[in-house]
């Protein structure tokens, strides 16, 4: 019969081993992570540079960069700063922004085919837009804009009070069904109005489309405020979504105030969803199908697959503005076509996986 000490002795050896192990693999996790992110910027850097020198006016790296350092021809400066430096830092911002907010609504609800449309902000966005020039003859990108980015923010704050109304708290399933319901009403409203009005239909029938051409800096400067502040709820909303992930009844015996960290990260996804519409009007399934990218690169915590969905949105907008603008010769396939084209396999896709029931 083994003495107790060979009996313990390899337990104690094993427990002492286990240690290191785990070490190890959380460090080749990291690595692997940072390897990701690291690739992802890099291909960030490609499809700026991309949507810097490609689309119907072709111009080569040389006059790029004279036209950067105003010290090219006129021709080459106006192209620059007039359409390819605005767009690619809209694209940017306005596919960041999508990604992010994605996420958070998917966590959030623990639905992986959510998205920010499902909070009425495209409907309030499209329906202020079209008041805008109905009642008071807007016709400018940036008034636009500010009609756009206060027509979102208050219809998802109206979604946000009927659903802390109804139930004392920001709960998944009847901010979704608010949100369904807040979406078709303002929709009908739009329709309304859009059918009885030349002037109103041509507007938001080149806004409904989503767009990055015709938009100038101010566009960014006008959305950057809530592009920013919704970013910064976005991160400080990830430690939360770990532990909601668990459940809300976990997550509070963890110490989460769960009606404080829905809100704000409700917030957040208000913020960034707004900014990004505003901006560049509504486009789809940039929301919905970047997380899955995220998670599929680096897994599911939110520390690390928030920075991975920004980039991946970036990416995916200015990569999508560039293939628009050289499918359409002269002209340019709009980036909202462009990224429906490519979203909605996507999307079909995502919806026949039984796995990705809940998050």
């Amino acid at each position: 019969m083994p003495s107790p000490e060979t009996v313990l002795t390899p337990m104690r050896a094993d427990r002492t081993d286990a240690t290191p192990r785990a070490d190890s693999v959380h460090r080749r996790a990291v690595r692997r992570r940072l390897l990701v992110v690291a690739v992802l910027v890099v291909v960030l850097v490609v499809a700026a540079v991309a949507s810097m020198l490609l689309g119907s006016n072709r111009l080569g790296v040389d006059q790029v960069l004279a036209g950067l350092t105003r010290s090219g021809s006129s021709t080459a400066e106006a192209v620059v700063w007039g359409s390819r430096i605005p767009r690619t830092l809209i694209g940017a911002a306005v596919g960041a922004a999508l990604g992010i907010a994605g996420l958070l609504m998917q966590g959030h609800t623990r639905n992986p085919l959510a998205d920010p449309g499902l909070f009425g902000v495209s409907s309030g966005a499209g329906l202020a837009v079209v008041l805008g020039v109905y009642v008071f003859g807007v016709t400018s990108t940036g008034a636009t804009v500010c009609f756009a980015l206060v027509g979102a923010v208050v219809a998802s704050v109206v979604v946000f009070s009927v659903t802390v109304a109804g139930s004392e708290t920001a709960s998944p399933v009847p901010l979704a069904l608010a949100g369904a319901a807040v979406s078709a009403l303002l929709g009908a409203i739009t329709s309304f109005i859009v059918l009885t009005d030349q002037d109103s239909l041509d507007a938001y029938r080149l806004w409904v489309v989503g767009s990055l051409a015709a938009r100038q800096l101010d566009v960014l400067a006008a959305a950057a405020p809530f592009l920013l502040v919704g970013a910064v709820l976005a991160v400080w909303n990830t430690r939360a979504l770990d532990a909601l992930g668990l459940g809300a009844e976990l997550a509070k015996g963890l110490g989460e105030n769960v009606l404080v960290a829905r809100l704000v990260g409700l917030g957040g996804i208000t913020l960034l969803a707004a900014g990004a519409t505003a901006a560049a009007g509504p486009i789809g399934f940039v929301g919905l199908t970047v997380p899955h990218v995220a998670r599929a690169l680096v897994g599911t915590g939110h520390r690390w697959t928030l920075p991975v969905s920004a980039l991946v949105g970036a990416a995916l907008v200015l990569v999508a503005d560039v293939v628009g603008r050289l499918v359409g010769g002269f002209s340019e396939v709009e980036v909202g076509i462009v990224l429906a084209v490519l979203g909605g396999p996507v999307f079909v896709a995502v919806a026949r996986r039984r796995s990705l029931v809940s998050l």
